[in-house]
């Protein structure tokens, strides 16, 4: 007759592996952080941390403007997410839509003035937020941080 194992039964857990734990932690302190910047924006600008970066990756391009898809590769999403995120900033007034005249296919994603004014506000709201949660690290560690995390995400500096 066999009986069933016991929790005193199981082997000691395995150490934890170095990858996974790395993994796990990043996205809590992504969860954290994106929390804390969703909240301050949205209760003083009305603006989702994701709304913020796109105005910033439309206010940093060329012309101020940027094709919908490379607007995705920056933010790490798919073309239909991006254009799902633009609409209700279309409505709003702080980005507009222009076609290519050359390619009817291609769509440009351009901030307008409005969304300009407001990203400079909003950027005081998430400069504070970024400087009270790295204020413990070091020039050296934050650079160092950035590197790995942009070699992580595959970002160059071709692609910020």
């Amino acid at each position: 007759m066999s009986t069933a194992p016991t929790i005193s039964d199981a082997s000691p857990a395995a150490p934890p592996n170095p990858s996974l734990e790395f993994c796990l932690r990043l996205t809590r302190a992504y969860a954290t952080l994106t929390r804390r910047l969703d909240n301050a924006l949205g209760s003083v600008h009305g603006l989702s941390f994701g709304d913020f970066m796109i105005l910033y990756h439309l206010d940093r391009a060329p012309g101020t403007r940027l094709r919908r898809i490379d607007l995705a590769e920056r933010l790490g999403l798919t073309a239909s997410g991006v254009t799902r995120t633009l609409i209700p900033l279309e409505k709003l007034g702080l980005v507009g839509r222009q076609p290519d005249p050359r390619d009817a296919r291609v769509g440009y994603a351009q901030i307008t003035e409005a969304g300009q004014q407001l990203l400079r506000y909003a950027s005081v709201t998430v400069q504070a937020i970024a400087q009270e949660a790295t204020q413990s690290m070091s020039t050296d560690q934050i650079d160092t941080m950035s590197a790995l995390l942009g070699q992580l995400a595959g970002i160059t500096l071709a692609n910020t």
